[in-house]
């Protein structure tokens, strides 16, 4: 039985993608290998939204080179997001090279052993038809794929494609599915997972707060969460399905990028800043206790001083619960790589401390509200007597349990807080 390991980088489509190439490739006999040494094929599911993360995987090419000497029957393959630049300097480290929408085929690709690499192009539409996944806590399901927004410092548009949405029924059969086998948490995926927009059988369109309803229906207790909003597509009507669900968490990714009129034209965010903050009003008047995080970029090319000042300002008057904040980074292939980037990293890396010290007052002022309080979470992790996992407004939570309670709704007691999460005493099984 031949044998496989996979690499994945980058976000949780991603991880969602090397799940269903885990599934194809056992469907079809292959045989999961615990390290890449001893395994026939290797694939690795890149991202490419930073430079970085792409060197990550030109540093790999230099190992397998190593172990296709120890192991000439090696076979490499990669796939995931590919700017079409890094395509053409790729195709010489990896035997093949295939888009995430070929799932169908890898095996038989990888099987045949032929050098084969396929680009997917931007006019094309990814198939996103996905396999079943087995048994798990946390389900992963896309609702969409790709990207129309063109951000000047994102190459998503160019590595996903045009943004294409999969059919209501099939992500309600995956989700009844996955609650069947024993799903407690199903988080929905998209790049602009809240602008899904797609007729069901009868023809009638289905948008986003539909398909959340829709979903809500299926027996059983779970949560639902999903992933990444845009705020130009967080509509009332989307407001109103979370603050009435019991099963939708009160927790939003909502990124901001930036609190400056001026840079997120520059980023061609398709908002203002105001409306970003009208939108967050409104969101906190029809659900106050939600758990709101964000992203920032600090250093974009051309922001002054007084520009990022006008983010700070934000960050203080919305007190974020969470943020990823990233310096900005030259991007090969976006719109923003021809910008000068004339921010100095010493200032990058100052303007990053100054939000992480916001965040980490407002973090720590909204936590510290939940001690002596009972939450509902979702234990992942066990280590020495400890259960870390996630409260139902995903605050990372650690307290002292059995491994039994992995995967199971637990009600905890919060006791002690820290700006970036929660310790508690278990209080029962929900």
């Amino acid at each position: 039985m031949k044998k496989y390991f996979i690499i994945t980088f980058g976000c949780a489509m991603n991880v969602s993608d090397s799940e269903r190439i885990e599934a194809h490739l056992q469907r079809n006999g292959w045989k999961k290998s615990p390290s890449p040494e001893s395994s026939d094929l290797i694939v690795v599911n890149m991202c490419s939204i930073r430079q970085s993360a792409v060197n990550r995987v030109f540093g790999r090419m230099k190992f397998f080179s190593k172990l296709k000497k120890k192991n000439p029957k090696l076979k490499t393959m990669l796939t995931g997001c590919i700017l079409k630049r890094d395509f053409e300097k790729l195709r010489a480290g990896f035997d093949f090279i295939l888009p995430v929408s070929r799932i169908a085929s890898f095996s038989k690709i990888a099987k045949k052993g032929e050098r084969t690499h396929i680009f997917l192009k931007r006019t094309e539409k990814e198939g996103i038809k996905y396999l079943k996944q087995g048994k798990t806590a946390t389900s992963y399901i896309p609702v969409s794929v790709g990207c129309d927004n063109f951000c000047t410092y994102c190459v998503v548009p160019y590595t996903r494609g045009k943004e294409t949405c999969r059919a209501p029924e099939e992500i309600i059969k995956e989700a009844k599915e996955s609650i069947r086998q024993g799903t407690k948490e199903i988080w929905l995926l998209g790049e602009n997972v809240n602008a899904y927009n797609h007729p069901d059988l009868k023809k009638k369109t289905v948008d986003f707060a539909d398909l959340l309803r829709k979903i809500e229906r299926i027996p059983g207790y779970f949560w639902i969460r999903f992933i990444s909003s845009n705020p130009k597509y967080f509509s009332e009507k989307l407001i109103s399905t979370i603050s009435d669900s019991e099963k939708i968490t009160k927790y939003l990714s909502l990124p901001l990028q930036s609190g400056d009129e001026g840079i997120l034209k520059r980023m061609n965010r398709g908002y203002t800043a105001r409306e970003y903050e009208k939108t967050v009003e409104k969101i906190l008047e029809k659900i106050p206790e939600c758990f709101l995080s964000t992203d920032a970029i600090v250093g974009f090319p051309g922001e002054t001083e007084k520009q990022f000042q006008n983010t700070a300002k934000l960050f203080e008057k919305l007190k974020f619960d969470m943020a990823y904040i990233s310096q900005y980074s030259p991007r090969r292939g976006t719109e923003a790589f021809k910008m000068k980037d004339n921010v100095p990293r010493e200032e990058k890396i100052r303007r990053e401390m100054m939000l992480n010290d916001i965040l980490k007052k407002t973090a720590f002022e909204k936590n510290e509200k939940l001690v002596g309080k009972t939450v509902e979470a979702l234990p992942q992790f066990f280590k020495n007597g400890i259960l870390e996992g996630k409260t139902k407004e995903y605050k990372t939570i650690k307290f002292e349990g059995p491994a039994s309670l992995i995967g199971k709704f637990a009600k905890v007691e919060v006791t002690e807080c820290l700006p970036w999460g929660l310790k508690g005493k278990e209080k029962g099984v929900k």
